[in-house]
């Protein structure tokens, strides 16, 4: 088993505050209109697809989505919507990998930056945290009543690489280009698929058993995760099962 997020396993356990928190129209528009500049038919765009399925997921009503497709193929004017990368190095060494969609770069560095520097943390060079991660393929099943070894078989069937525990959630890790496939392999199963996306997975992880410690890394991630253009956040922490289980229940 390797090493893998521990801030997207928190986020998992908060349910529907992490909907609230995390899933805003403004958010879920972005991520379409990207993936829609690529194309906007989603059986030919897999990035696409997945982030009007998110969009769903999140109640967005269809009309909003049609409109974030088509500002993304340029049929209607909107402001120009960029990704952006950010990496840096947070409390205790912690490697942090920022996702953006933003309209104004200037701004979103300026915010990122602020909360930075309020935990003791800042931004690094380019290159200088993404060799500590693995670029995967991540599908998340809710498991509910099913049976889980036969769900773990079946996703080594559909070509997953690494299965992880989380629970009542079951996350498969695939290559980068094998995600589409084993997202269709697992569905034509009848397996329904909570989530799937493109992650970033820590190569080795960091052991937090302080208290104080975990509590100010939590906090600095849900700070970033706060921020309207910030999209997705990955960090190679883990946090020993008690302060886990601790921590958790606070930020339900």
């Amino acid at each position: 088993m390797s090493g893998h997020s521990k801030w997207s396993q928190i986020k998992r356990q908060k349910g529907a505050a992490d909907v609230k928190r995390g899933a805003t129209f403004s958010r879920l528009t972005n991520a379409i209109i990207i993936a829609a500049k690529a194309g906007g038919d989603p059986a030919n765009n897999f990035t696409l697809k997945m982030a009007i399925e998110k969009a769903k997921q999140g109640n967005m009503p269809k009309d909003n989505i049609d409109r974030a497709i088509k500002r993304g193929t340029g049929e209607i004017a909107g402001g120009s919507i960029e990704e952006a990368l950010y990496e840096a190095i947070g409390p205790y060494g912690v490697g942090i990998i920022i996702e953006v969609a933003t309209d104004n770069k200037n701004r979103t560095t300026s915010e990122i930056k602020n909360v930075l520097n309020k935990f003791g943390s800042k931004l690094a060079s380019s290159g200088a945290v993404t060799y500590l991660f693995n670029r995967k393929g991540k599908i998340v099943i809710d498991l509910g009543d099913k049976d889980r070894e036969n769900i773990e078989l079946m996703a080594i069937d559909a070509g997953a690489n690494d299965i992880d525990d989380h629970g009542e959630d079951l996350a498969i890790y695939t290559k980068v280009n094998k995600l589409e496939m084993v997202k269709r392999n697992l569905e034509n199963q009848n397996i329904v698929i909570k989530e799937a996306v493109l992650s970033y997975e820590p190569k080795d992880l960091i052991i937090i058993t302080n208290d104080t410690e975990g509590e100010k890394i939590i906090n600095l991630m849900q700070s970033l995760e706060s921020l309207d253009d910030v999209t997705n956040i990955y960090a190679n922490f883990d946090l020993s099962t008690s302060l886990e289980a601790s921590i958790s229940k606070e930020i339900i």
